[in-house]
């Protein structure tokens, strides 16, 4: 019986997740292959957030690879489709194009407005310490360079969520979204009142003791934007207490 005639079962793919010395099999467009001699696969996962035993069709639509890499392992079957399986978004023209821009821009684009947050408190800090006005002039430019990328990471991160993550609300997400626009308003406030009063940190009395409040606060708000969000790249697994230790090769590839 050739490939294309075994016709696999979801109960069958779904036992094939590597576990207990089944093999490990993934779905693609009806299509089954096996997996288990890529390394990449052991243990059932793949980049410790792509699992085993199931349809991978959504997954790929959105990878930084095309399927090319599935057709390198043998197919041993196919499966029909879910009826009812949530329809992928139909991917822009652009991102089939450049796979760079599938997933890439967020976690790019992201890295600025974290430095220039963290720039700016360090270097308020730096010139309370030392008095030097060239110290309290970087932390503005960094509060103006922060307002100005916030909103660019925000639409990536928008269109990351709505290709590779079918804009499902998990909790990394939801706090990324309620948090970002805050981040934004500070950085925003801080650099406006800044421009505004430029001897604000200079001048005794409330608004001063105010300005830097904010300008601290935007370390701890991109802290908790940047924590949760790399929980979605780099999930965290904690085995329950008492359950047996992983083997070698898990610990090398999980």
């Amino acid at each position: 019986m050739s490939a294309d005639e075994n016709v696999i079962s979801q109960e069958t793919l779904a036992k094939c997740n590597g576990e207990g010395g089944n093999p490990i099999y993934v779905a693609h467009e009806g299509r089954v292959y096996d997996v288990s001699a890529s390394r990449l696969w052991k243990g059932g996962k793949h980049m410790n957030r792509h699992l085993a035993g199931g349809d991978l069709s959504l997954e790929f639509a959105s990878a930084p690879h095309n399927v090319d890499v599935l057709k390198r392992f043998p197919q041993v079957g196919i499966i029909a489709a879910t009826p009812n399986r949530k329809a992928e978004p139909e991917l822009p023209q652009l991102l089939r194009r450049i796979p760079l821009l599938r997933r890439h821009p967020h976690p790019m684009a992201v890295h600025f407005p974290i430095v220039f947050s963290i720039a700016a408190t360090g270097f308020v800090l730096l010139y309370l310490a030392f008095g030097w006005k060239g110290f309290e002039l970087t932390s503005f430019n960094c509060l103006g360079a922060g307002a100005i990328f916030t909103p660019v990471a925000m639409l990536t991160g928008y269109f990351t969520w709505k290709y590779n993550y079918m804009r499902q609300w998990i909790l990394p997400v939801v706090v990324k979204l309620s948090l970002s626009p805050l981040l934004f308003l500070d950085l925003a406030t801080c650099f406006i009142w800044r421009l505004a009063d430029p001897r604000i940190l200079d001048t005794p009395g409330t608004g001063r003791w105010l300005y830097l409040s904010l300008v601290l606060g935007l370390t701890l708000l991109v802290s908790v934007i940047g924590w949760f969000g790399a929980t979605l790249s780099l999930p965290l697994h904690r085995k329950p207490a008492g359950s047996p230790p992983e083997s070698q090769a898990q610990k090398e590839h999980p």
